[in-house]
């Protein structure tokens, strides 16, 4: 699989509904994809009901056509009211395609891959000194 870049042209954030996100969990399960929660309830036990925010990571290619996209999900934890996480899924090129961007400006999509990149990373809460 190849990292997708800032600067490649698949490179997108998305938005999702909580519906949504069942939606592309029911077809990596359908599919057999390996990168996704065991079961539907699986996944409602950890992500809370509302926005989920969504980047492609890596593409899997074949003979040169992407059979499809490793995301980063960034989700409200269920549980825990201020709690977020961060998961991944493997999601279809097309369905990929048809969701809302919401980095169309250059700003925005920088500021948003750096938050996909904190995230990632592990973020806490610090005592100033």
């Amino acid at each position: 699989m190849a990292l997708i870049h800032l600067t490649d042209p698949d490179f997108r954030v998305c938005e999702i509904s909580f519906d949504s996100l069942l939606v592309i969990q029911a077809e990596a399960e359908e599919r057999g994809w390996a990168t996704r929660w065991s079961s539907v309830d699986a996944l409602r036990s950890q992500v809370r009901e509302g926005a989920v925010f969504l980047r492609p990571l890596m593409r899997e290619e074949r003979g040169g056509v992407v059979q499809a996209y490793r995301c980063l999900l960034l989700f409200a934890t269920d549980g825990d009211q201020n709690a977020g996480g961060v998961a991944t899924i493997d999601l279809d090129p097309a369905r990929l395609k048809s969701l809302d961007r919401i980095d169309r400006d250059p700003a925005v999509r920088r500021v948003l891959a750096r938050m996909f990149t904190l995230a990632t990373g592990g973020i806490s809460m610090i005592s100033k000194k």
